[in-house]
């Protein structure tokens, strides 16, 4: 998979990740170690002023660990970025995890900073944007924003474990959600074990992909 983005050269194709202050650093960390492993795509990461100190508290690490994970580390007050114009070629972008903060100005197009703004970026060039919400239980102020964003053609895809591969551990939930979220912009992943129907043994985690 790769794009002509105009110099001659293809080059891997883009996708901006956006860390807000939510709980549940760990999501965004086990993405980007995915994508860098995979190297299929270029990375490009905004992290909210809020996700630093979540980051820190939820998982010890700082925000100089997170952005070693992409290749390319935008600071959220530069609204001049190259993410920030929907000139700027990319398969779209996922805010993993997204505070209700984050959704409320995406849904109602208040880009206050360069997360946001690359967000209704993909909004407005009807590129994908994918919405990883938490937070529960949920008001109806966030349920209509979440319906307001559905709408506008974002997909809301909350981190719901699924129990069909038998996870053993956080890292199989997390590898689950991860690849779900791959699954959208179409990238190529073997993070978990596809559904093709019940196993007669009922040996279906014997030998799954981890």
């Amino acid at each position: 998979m790769s794009f002509d983005h105009g110099n001659g050269k293809p080059e891997r194709p883009r996708l901006i990740v956006g860390v807000t202050g939510a709980s549940g650093a760990q999501l965004a960390i086990h993405l980007l170690t995915a994508l860098r492993e995979s190297r299929t795509v270029e990375t490009h990461l905004v992290i909210s002023k809020a996700a630093h100190r979540t980051l820190e508290l939820e998982t010890g690490l700082h925000s100089a660990d997170l952005t070693a994970l992409a290749d390319v580390h935008h600071q959220r007050g530069d609204i001049a970025a190259n993410i920030a114009s929907g000139s700027y070629l990319t398969l779209g972008m996922v805010v993993v995890p997204c505070s209700m903060k984050t959704l409320a100005g995406i849904a109602h197009g208040y880009s206050d900073d360069l997360l946001t703004r690359a967000a209704d970026v993909c909004l407005k060039e009807r590129r994908r944007l994918v919405l990883v919400p938490r937070e529960t239980p949920l008001s109806l102020v966030h349920l209509r924003n979440l319906t307001a964003v559905a709408e506008a053609g974002a997909v809301v895809l909350p981190p719901v474990p699924a129990f069909y591969q038998r996870p053993r551990s956080i890292d199989d939930l997390l590898a689950h959600w991860s690849g779900k979220i791959l699954d959208q912009f179409g990238i190529q992943h073997r993070l978990f074990p596809r559904w093709t129907g019940p196993d007669p043994a009922h040996s279906f985690a014997e030998g799954s992909v981890r």
